[in-house]
């Protein structure tokens, strides 16, 4: 199991979204380096429509946390989603109170235990090392499980380069979708997401934890390398860089292709109702063999290429 496909995925947005960017916060981490000023990128992300006589359905794939300087929402993608009537995402709109708690209520260890406890002296070593590089206290998340501390590490350097969740696509199609007035809904639940991490063994989440650990100095490089590609439309390469390294098929198949599957039947189920929808989830669901489009081929529903 690698990086690629777990921190660096949506799961890993979500995450920094829910509490682990606000332990690092809270952790007082060392301050970045003054950014230089944004460079302005035109993207012309993939977008894609499923359709009948009477219901249009807009499939974009997002990336979830960005830095400033892209501009996306114009062309084809903005008129798709200003004539849509829903907003459909992976979740939908929690307040943040109630994902914070739920979060730290699923990702902390029961009492008594610690996570540096569990750790034998190499992996002490070697979790600390990574720790201080970061400029985080070592027990800044001894209270917590090792999915919970790899995604908290995942994100901090993502921080520290520049990406954020304001700027992410979700963050910015929920703001126009709430100034237009229009309901935004879900395709899964927090619960269930958060508990795809939760039910991983033991053993696959101190994997998980030390793969990031591994990552760590090069996730800004990583995660570059999928904006380049997200902003150039390439959904192969997307799906290359987000899905190809995940060498767990359980892991793989909870993250990815039993979600693709449901979102498939939903997608499915929702042509039998009239109206303009646009769906956003994270990109690497929308390419590669798993992908929610192949998976509604084999239903003998066509997704076309818009943009």
């Amino acid at each position: 199991m690698r990086i690629k496909a777990l921190a660096l995925g949506s799961a890993a947005a979500l995450l920094a979204f829910l509490g682990p960017a606000t332990l690092a916060q809270q952790a007082q981490p060392a301050a970045p380096a003054p950014a230089a000023a944004p460079v302005q990128r035109v993207a012309t992300p993939a977008l894609w429509k499923v359709s009948d006589k009477d219901t249009t359905i807009y499939l974009f794939g997002t990336i979830h946390l960005l830095p400033e300087g892209i501009d996306w929402y114009h062309g084809k993608l903005a008129t798709a989603f200003e004539s849509s009537g829903e907003l459909v995402t992976e979740l939908p709109d929690i307040p943040a109170g109630e994902a914070a708690s739920l979060s730290l209520k699923m990702g902390t260890l029961p009492a008594g235990q610690s996570l540096r406890a569990g750790m034998n002296p190499d992996e002490l070593a070697k979790y600390e090392g990574a720790m201080t590089s970061l400029g985080l206290p070592p027990g800044a998340f001894d209270r917590f499980k090792p999915w919970f501390a790899a995604v908290a590490l995942a994100i901090v350097p993502l921080q520290r380069a520049g990406y954020s969740m304001d700027n992410g696509i979700e963050t910015q199609l929920d703001k126009r979708n709430k100034s237009l007035g229009r309901p935004r809904f879900g395709l899964e639940t927090l619960e269930y997401q958060l508990g795809i991490f939760d039910g991983l063994p033991e053993a696959v989440q101190r994997k998980y934890l030390f793969d990031v650990i591994d990552a760590v100095p090069t996730i800004p490089q990583d995660i570059g390398k999928m904006v380049d590609a997200w902003v150039k439309g390439d959904a192969a390469e997307l799906a290359v860089l987000l899905n190809s390294e995940t060498d767990d098929p359980a892991l793989y198949d909870a993250l990815l292709t039993k979600r693709n599957k449901n979102w498939a039947v939903w997608i499915d189920n929702r042509l039998d109702k009239p109206g303009v929808v646009f769906i956003a989830v994270g990109a690497g669901h929308l390419g590669g063999k798993d992908s929610v489009q192949e998976l509604l081929r084999k239903q003998k529903i066509k997704a076309v290429r818009v943009q």
